[in-house]
């Protein structure tokens, strides 16, 4: 697992980098817009590989049984037998579509997991407004008494605290409640004696590309926030969480931009289908 964790960081620096240089104008355009024309290209892209990646010639014999199956239930549906030996076939048929399906699939399942990753950071929250107060929470390590130690926010022009530094002993865990005064991209600081440790944060309005949270060391919680770099295993802090609001929106919200990805995706992929000449 920390073998994988070190190949997802490394994955995560040149997938920031094109991320920035190929998703940067997301922040200038409407967000039911850019959701769109991501699903359209990712659709032209699904299908090209599908074409590529599968075997054509076998899903068009496959197809072609699965329609004189179901002719043969609408000819001879008075037949039990005719009618159970069509069913068995479209089973069949739906099984080899699927069989046949698994190597594009396995191509571009981890294509597609670090686009996802790359487009939750534009989506998933919106940044914090100038004024806007929230909590911020630092998790350590449970391996060590946290009451030893005492972190604290240096002071900087981008944030004020107004509460903190508020120990949870019980889930090794130091919280802050910070407000944001001016826009932009700034790091928090976090002192501990002589150590230091900063956390990305983005203050402002629309669609800023913004990390919620600095990850520890699992494969998981790197691939899901790719943006900073995450701690090691042994490291005293093992995450810090900014508590950024919800964007309401069901084309580019919190959440809702994954489920309205998939629909356009589909739609587009179907009215793409036969301009491409794809199989499926």
């Amino acid at each position: 697992m920390a073998f994988l964790s070190h190949i997802i960081t490394w994955i995560n620096i040149l997938t920031n980098a094109l991320g920035g240089i190929l998703l940067f104008w997301v922040a200038f355009a409407p967000g039911w817009l850019s959701n769109t024309i991501i699903s359209a290209v990712v659709a032209v892209l699904l299908l090209i590989n599908y074409k590529y990646t599968s075997n054509q010639g076998a899903l068009g014999r496959v197809r072609d049984n699965i329609k004189a199956d179901m002719l043969a239930m609408k000819l001879f549906k008075d037949s039990i037998l005719v009618t159970l030996q069509s069913v068995g076939g479209l089973f069949k048929g739906a099984f080899l579509v699927l069989f046949h399906s698994l190597r594009p699939i396995l191509v571009m399942i981890v294509p597609i997991s670090l686009l996802a990753a790359q487009l939750g950071l534009w989506y998933q929250a919106r940044p914090l407004l100038p004024r806007e107060e929230t909590v911020v929470t630092m998790q350590l390590n449970d391996k060590v008494e946290s009451s030893l130690f005492n972190f604290s926010i240096e002071p900087t022009d981008a944030i004020e605290v107004t509460a903190g530094p508020v120990q949870i002993l019980s889930k090794h865990q130091i919280c802050w409640k910070i407000k944001a005064l001016e826009s932009g991209y700034h790091n928090i600081i976090f002192k501990n004696g002589q150590e230091q440790i900063e956390k990305k944060l983005a203050i402002g309005g629309g669609f800023m590309r913004l990390s919620a949270e600095r990850p520890g060391g699992h494969w998981a919680d790197i691939l899901v926030n790719p943006l900073e770099k995450p701690f090691g295993a042994d490291s005293i802090v093992q995450s810090i969480s900014i508590n950024y609001p919800d964007r309401p929106s069901r084309t580019s919200g919190t959440d809702w931009w994954v489920i309205y990805l998939l629909v356009a995706t589909f739609i587009f992929a179907l009215l793409f289908k036969p301009f491409l000449k794809v199989r499926i």
